[in-house]
Parts: structure tokens; C-alpha cells; sequence
């Protein structure tokens, strides 16, 4: 008989992936800084599950001369869903350890990686929007330059160096999705090793 249910380990790190979830909510998830001469210190802006935190009223002045639109927080639909999309996958990890099933786990770890991409995508198609949707009547237009701030990474943007990164949050998103894949691998790796053995 092949084995349908997963290990005690692979419990404990489903329990553990769903309180690092349920932390997520309430700390940044993502960090954008912002490094001119004449902001040696630099200027933050911080995206969590439901706000939006730093200097970003700072930046919305400043980039108000080369067109780009300011940043508002109510103009965020995704504000009004993150909590609930990261409790919902928090909630399915303490389910999935505690109906003790391998199928739970791989529909677990399978719609995180989908939510998980969605999420940068839908990130980056609001950095392009944000650095391409310029006003042509800006006080300070370059023919042809767009502002797009980097995925990840570093990017120029004129005088001003743009630096973009996972927060404490991002960084909990990344290593539970690369925790669930490694799960589910093992656990289906060691069900074709071991058909007839029950955990």
C-alpha cells in the first residue's frame, strides 16, 4: 500500500511555515531606498501586507518634477487582499499538518509557488506602470528615459540610485516556498522509495 501520510518533521516545518506566514502580515514585506547627493542618508519606502511606510510622501514630491505619479496607499487593491492571502496559506499549513496527508502538502506547496509568482508579477507590472506612465507636461522631461524602479537589485535613475530588495516579510515568503518545495520533494521522493511504508 502506498503511504499517503507525510513525516513528523515535515509537520513541524508546516506548523513552523504557517506562524512565520501569520508573522509576514505584520512586518515590511518589500523595501525600495532611494541615494542622491543630496540625500546621503537615503530615502526609504516599505510595502507591507496593508500599508505603505518610510519616506514615500519625500519621494512622491520629488518625482512629482519628472512626472511620475504619486503613491498613494488607497490606490493598493492589493492592500485589501494580502493579509487575508497570507492567512489563508498560513491556515492551510497548519491543515495540511494536521490532516497528516501528502496530497494536502502538494496542493499546499503548488499554490504558494503560483501565489508566489503572481505576487512579483504583479509587482513589477506596477513598477513598470509607476516608471513608464509619465506626464508629458513634467517639469523635467528626458526624452525617451523611464523610471522604472529595479525588481530586485540596483538600478540608476538619473542622480538617484535605486535600490529594491525583500523585507523581513519578502524574505518569509521566499524560504517558506523554497521549504514547502523541498517538502513535497522528499515526501514524494521517499513515498516511490518506500510504497509501503506508513509514517
Amino acid at each position: 500500500m502506498k503511504t499517503t501520510s507525510i513525516t513528523k518533521l515535515t509537520r513541524i516545518l508546516l506548523i513552523i511555515c504557517g506562524i512565520a506566514l501569520i508573522i509576514s502580515i505584520f512586518v515590511p514585506l518589500w523595501a525600495i531606498y532611494l541615494e542622491a547627493p543630496q540625500y546621503p542618508e537615503g530615502l526609504g519606502m516599505f510595502l507591507h501586507a496593508n500599508k505603505i511606510t518610510g519616506d514615500y510622501e519625500i519621494i512622491n514630491g520629488l518625482n512629482h518634477y519628472i512626472g511620475m505619479k504619486t503613491i498613494h496607499q488607497e490606490d493598493f487593491w492589493e492592500f485589501k487582499i494580502l493579509p487575508y492571502a497570507l492567512g489563508f496559506f498560513a491556515a492551510l499549513c497548519f491543515l495540511a499538518a494536521f490532516l497528516n496527508k501528502k496530497r494536502w502538502l502538494y496542493i499546499l506547496a503548488a499554490l504558494f509557488v503560483i501565489f508566489g509568482v503572481a505576487f512579483m508579477v504583479d509587482f513589477w507590472l506596477w513598477e513598470y506602470d509607476y516608471g513608464h506612465n509619465l506626464d508629458p507636461n513634467a517639469a523635467i522631461v528626458v526624452p525617451g528615459m523611464s523610471y522604472q524602479p529595479p525588481l530586485i537589485g540596483f538600478k540608476q535613475l538619473l542622480n538617484f540610485g535605486a535600490y529594491s530588495y525583500p523585507d523581513i516579510g519578502g524574505w518569509i515568503m521566499f524560504g517558506v516556498a523554497t521549504i514547502l518545495i523541498i517538502l513535497a520533494f522528499l515526501e514524494f521522493k521517499n513515498s516511490k522509495k518506500n510504497p509501503s511504508k506508513n509514517f
